[in-house]
């Protein structure tokens, strides 16, 4: 809201180059925001995706839980007004990966009742298939 309250002033004042300045950082903000819920849900989905591949089968609640990420993903990455994405492939790639730590860890304490300590779940899953299949559900439409 400080931002608003400034770019207002800034514009009543006819300073250009700061309200543009307050623009950019606003557009940084709503993208890292963008990028946060994003990774939230790249975290469930990977989760679920390290329980399939560990255990070797699903449930229907890992289903519903792995649709539910993708279709949120879709839609906090798709841009609304203008059309396109704000994380293109290569970036939603990087956002899964940085991501993995985080549903390794959650999946040790899931994964055969919390039998593994996150390093040996990390060795029992092949990262790069987990990731790959990530990245082909959420592009699947495109």
């Amino acid at each position: 809201m400080e931002e608003l309250l400034e770019l207002k002033r800034l514009l009543l004042k006819g300073d250009i180059a700061g309200s543009l300045a307050i623009v950019e950082e606003l557009e940084e903000m709503s993208r890292d925001d963008k990028i946060n819920k994003i990774t939230s849900y790249a975290i469930i989905l990977l989760l679920h995706l390290i329980k399939q591949a560990v255990e070797n089968r699903t449930t229907r609640s890992w289903d519903v839980s792995i649709r539910n990420c993708i279709r949120q993903i879709e839609r906090t990455n798709k841009r609304r007004k203008s059309g396109g994405y704000y994380l293109r492939r290569d970036e939603l790639w990087e956002v899964l990966l940085s991501a993995y730590p985080d549903a390794i860890d959650a999946a040790s304490l899931e994964v055969e009742e919390g039998r593994y300590e996150p390093r040996e779940l990390e060795d029992l899953a092949d990262r790069d298939t987990i990731l790959n299949r990530a990245i082909a559900l959420i592009w699947e439409d495109r």
